[in-house]
């Protein structure tokens, strides 16, 4: 099994992997497919485009801003290439125009209000995050349909290669890995008879598909991205959109602690402060529609880049140098839990977001600080033990209640799981593989209303004034 550290951290624009990343990109994959048909056939020449939401995304979308990256995905725009001002303009040009461009292919009729259709019935078979892409000619005949799941982080897949997953891994693991490992048991014999840390063994992979300069240069984008986040959010303040009022806090918070510094008012725990306010600054950042890093999703985009800026800033002996140490380690965690449970709110509740992002930290923290690949095994597994049987059920559908205090939290934890391995010699009693066994037989039994339908927990107990 090989997940790049590129696939586990994408950049990309808030507020969630799964219903904006993942639709955008789904809307970029059928326009080419469009042009492939196109290409090959000649004619049936397309003339209007549909985008059905199912599932999830149907239920969440609004809050989600699903279709309005449906809407960019159409125009043209990927994930990491939007460019905030100049998307807006075209989405205001489609508003009038009711038509996209797209290169290589016709004016295609597309009219977001009517075209992007919200279906509230069942999902669709294969996942909670089910869409649609529709293409008709003038007659009102289909040329092209592709169903899409969006399977959490920003990772598509269509209902064929859904239907057979062995086909698509075959293809992509084509590349051989001197490391191979597709559990953390093997992950772990493999470290001890190389003698050989865990990112070690990730950069090896890495390295079978790309040169050395572009994996530095790809992971040097990364933290720059994340930590530009952090920055951003710390100097925000105002409030979030989509109508639940929710004011940034993080600004106002990093104000407060900045004034205690020297002074005798901080209390030990101050250190606990800062991880929050440097995960709350990105997940207000991502609620915002801003610029953000999957780690592994939009939803849990706090937990890594604050326990990095946390180890950068408040760690003894902390070195710039290991950053990309910390987030290969991270990945290879986060690749593990992906590869064998879900790392989707929609399919496994937010223990596969925050609890996955709160297991692939502490196992960062915990290798920069000098843990054994045992000792790093032993930290992710504590963090992701705590966050079983969480729920997903953010209010209103939006990435905010209880998402953005939810990635302190997960901060947090990630610290303490790190701290409690690197006080033991690696040996515990649950191996990791159980606990991510333990989360996806979890995920499937929990009931789909605190699966990100907003249908239950917190989404339907709000205050009544």
């Amino acid at each position: 099994m090989f997940l790049s550290v590129f696939d586990i951290f994408k950049i990309g624009i808030g507020p969630s992997s799964s219903h904006t990343m993942g639709p955008m990109t789904a809307a970029v994959r059928f326009l080419d497919q469009l042009r492939a048909r196109v290409a090959s056939q000649g004619g049936g020449k397309p003339a209007r485009l549909r985008a059905t939401l199912h599932g999830s995304l149907a239920f969440t979308g609004k809050g989600h801003a699903t279709d309005r990256a449906v809407a960019l995905g159409l125009i043209g725009y990927t994930p990491a290439g939007i460019v905030p001002g100049e998307a807006d303009e075209k989405l205001a040009r489609l508003q009038m125009e009711k038509a996209v461009h797209p290169a290589g292919l016709p004016a295609l009729g597309f009219d977001p209000a009517l075209d992007i259709v919200f279906n509230y019935g069942p999902p669709l078979p294969g996942h909670s995050n089910g869409l649609i892409f529709e293409a008709f000619d003038v007659a009102g005949n289909t040329v092209l349909r592709e169903v899409y799941y969006s399977i959490g982080g920003g990772f598509v897949v269509t209902e064929g290669e859904l239907a057979n997953p062995v086909k698509a891994e075959a293809a992509a693991q084509a590349v051989v890995r001197p490391y191979p490992f597709d559990n953390a048991a093997e992950m772990l014999e493999m470290a001890k008879a190389s003698g050989k840390s865990i990112a070690t063994m990730k950069r090896e992979n890495e390295l079978q598909s790309q040169s050395g300069s572009e994996l530095e240069a790809g992971l040097d984008q990364l933290w720059a991205t994340m930590n530009g986040c952090i920055e951003r959010g710390l100097s925000q303040q105002g409030e979030l959109p989509g109508g639940l009022h929710v004011k940034r806090r993080a600004a106002v918070i990093r104000g407060q602690l900045e004034k205690e510094k020297g002074t005798n008012l901080a209390q030990p725990h101050v250190t606990s402060d800062w991880l929050s306010v440097y995960a709350m600054a990105v997940n207000e950042e991502n609620a915002a529609g801003g610029k953000v890093v999957t780690a592994p999703t939009n939803g849990a985009a706090g937990v890594v880049p604050a326990v990095i800026r946390y180890y950068l800033d408040h760690c003894v002996g902390a070195e710039r140098a290991r950053v990309p140490e910390f987030l290969l380690t991270a990945a290879a965690i986060g690749g593990l839990i992906k590869h064998n449970a879900s790392i989707s709110g929609a399919e496994a509740g937010c223990q596969g977001e925050v609890g996955s992002a709160s297991a692939m930290a502490a196992a960062g923290l915990c290798a920069v600080l000098g843990g054994t690949p045992a000792q790093v095994e032993n930290a992710a597994e504590i963090a992701l033990e705590h966050h079983l049987g969480m729920t997903c059920d953010p209010a209103a559908g939006l990435v905010q209640v209880p998402c953005i205090e939810r990635n302190g939290i997960g901060a947090i934890k990630a610290v303490a799981a790190a701290s409690l391995a690197l006080r033991g010699d690696g040996s515990h009693f649950m191996p990791l593989d159980n606990c991510i066994e333990a989360m996806r037989q979890t995920g499937e039994e929990m009931s789909t209303k605190f699966k990100e339908t907003s249908l239950g927990g917190l989404a339907v107990n709000l205050p009544e004034c």
